[in-house]
């Protein structure tokens, strides 16, 4: 299970990424923290505001994951990859959208 949970980290790590990038090539403010980036996003037409908050829910289930504030069940992190997964699509397609 930690394979599963590092890969989920990484894909979540990889739309912060990918959006901070964006933040910094088109010149918006700089968010204070991972979560704040889709806010940045959503606020500036990037991101349909239906998928901000469910990107920002991952930002902060990434850092539960990396930083052990609690523990996280298992249950919990399958369930969330069989039912949240079209989160991170979206934001890749959106992104992908506006701004190729």
């Amino acid at each position: 299970m930690a394979a599963v949970k590092y890969q989920f980290v990484v894909a979540i790590e990889t739309c912060i990424d990918a959006g901070q990038h964006v933040i910094a090539s088109e010149g918006l403010r700089a968010p204070h923290h991972f979560a704040e980036t889709f806010a940045i996003l959503g606020d500036a037409g990037y991101l349909e505001a239906d998928t901000v908050a469910p990107l920002q829910d991952m930002a902060r289930f990434r850092n539960l994951l990396v930083h052990g504030y609690l523990p996280v069940d298992d249950a919990r992190v399958i369930e969330i990859l069989r039912s949240r997964l079209g989160d991170l699509e979206a934001f890749r397609a959106q992104i992908a959208r506006t701004v190729g």
